[in-house]
């Protein structure tokens, strides 16, 4: 079947050969990330009450929400919350379905809020730090769901079959906007460098070496020149295991020896890095360092939105092809700015992985029509940087054959979204 696939050769030096390059890593606990992973749970949470209550998922993109921050006063080896952190559920959600013999209306508002509760439960919660601080992000956080129903040509264009469908095509899932999704593979060093290092400072830094007075609120900058890397690190302290600023400077040390000793080995060279930059270590007011109650920003004016942070392979790489949709939140059976961006990465990866060096990098760009069928794009552009035109002529195809089976195939990416096998940021 036809699906547009434009596979061509991109004649310019791969990411990794380039003088400059900068990546950012935004951690789970950054206002931005909490704002993808709640949207992304409320998604999921609506996905299996629809399939439950229905049989079917139905149309929903709750893709809009806002982390407020709040109002907090901190000291060594305490704190208070003044003002609570405030987030606001936004987007559309069917509440009303028509059954055989029975309407049935969902509790889409509440379902959203106990969602959005159990994510920051199940990925913030410190039984011991609400203790001692006398704060809960999961119970004293305000949630407030403010959703309303979708526009109706959009529900219809979601229920309907989808326009241009040949009378053979097995699915006719119709796409839910015009849109478009980029992928890129392999990953650079750098790019590696910053994703893996931020998954260390939430993980083993805690788990492994003990260093709890660390925040999940962590943020890694890489810039690399030629060689030589630089990574800037901003990561929220806890204030109420910390008894001073000479402990605070030592717990900061002890971060930056791990993180070195990691980052060497993931790339196999020594790393310069400076960690929490803003602070003064000549202070001993802790006014002038990252001090948290919670170890979140949040706490204290530091907003969040959809999609401001990481893209679906949980990167910012400004150097690279990038979409600007935000994947989190939207419905994961035809919505493109979260279908055409996750299967775009799969693309490219596939590509690159199978190739093997004959292939330096792999760009992807899938365009969708709305109302047309998921799985024939609009355009789909597959753009290869190889060694040189043979290696090019030689993988032209395959990489087509690739890109046409996984289109084929893209639904099987809403089950594996519903289950949370596959990260969107």
């Amino acid at each position: 079947m036809e699906r547009n696939i434009v596979v061509s050769r991109l004649e310019q030096r791969p990411m990794e050969q380039r003088e400059v390059e900068l990546v950012e890593r935004k951690g789970i606990g950054h206002p931005d990330s909490l704002a993808d992973g709640i949207a992304e749970a409320v998604s999921r949470s609506l996905c299996l009450a629809y399939i439950e209550e229905v049989g079917e998922i139905l149309h929903h993109n709750v893709d809009q929400n806002e982390v407020s921050g709040g109002q907090s006063e901190t000291w060594f080896g305490g704190g208070k919350v003044i003002d609570p952190p405030y987030i606001i559920l936004l987007g559309r959600a069917v509440e009303e379905a028509m059954l055989p013999d029975r309407k049935i209306r969902l509790p889409i508002r509440n379902l959203a809020v106990k969602a959005a509760r159990s994510y920051l439960r199940e990925n913030f919660h410190d039984p011991s730090l609400a203790r001692d601080t006398g704060f809960s992000i999961a119970d004293d956080t305000i949630v407030d769901a403010r959703m309303g129903k979708g526009s109706e040509d959009l529900i219809r264009n979601y229920q309907r079959r989808a326009r241009r469908c040949p009378p053979e095509h097995r699915m006719c899932r119709p796409a839910n906007d015009t849109s478009l999704g980029v992928g890129y593979a392999p990953l650079t060093k750098t790019e590696r460098l910053a994703y893996e290092l931020e998954r260390f400072i939430n993980g083993e830094v805690k788990s492994v070496h003990g260093l709890d007075a660390t925040g999940k609120d962590v943020k890694v900058m890489a810039a690399r020149r030629g060689e030589r890397i630089h990574l800037t690190i901003a990561c929220a302290m806890i204030s109420s295991r910390i008894a001073d600023a000479a402990e605070y400077r030592s717990t900061v040390e002890q971060l930056a020896s791990l993180c070195a000793q990691k980052a060497y080995d993931l790339v196999g060279d020594e790393v310069a890095m400076s960690i929490n930059q803003a602070d003064d270590p000549a202070s001993n007011d802790p006014n002038d360092y990252y001090l948290t109650l919670t170890g979140l920003s949040l706490e204290n004016g530091d907003d969040g939105s959809v999609g401001r942070g990481n893209r679906v392979n949980g990167l910012i790489t400004p150097f690279r092809p990038m979409s600007t949709e935000a994947a989190a939140g939207k419905n994961p059976v035809t919505h493109i700015g979260k279908l055409y961006n996750v299967l775009a990465g799969r693309i490219a990866a596939l590509i690159a992985e199978e190739a093997g060096d004959e292939v330096q990098e792999v760009q992807v760009r899938l365009l969708s029509q709305i109302g047309s069928p998921i799985d024939l794009p609009a355009l789909a552009s597959v753009e290869l940087i190889t060694r040189d035109v043979d290696s090019f002529r030689r993988w032209k195809r395959r990489a087509e054959e690739i890109a046409d089976h996984s289109l084929a195939n893209i639904e099987d990416l809403t089950g594996q979204i519903v289950k949370g096998s596959i990260t969107i940021f």
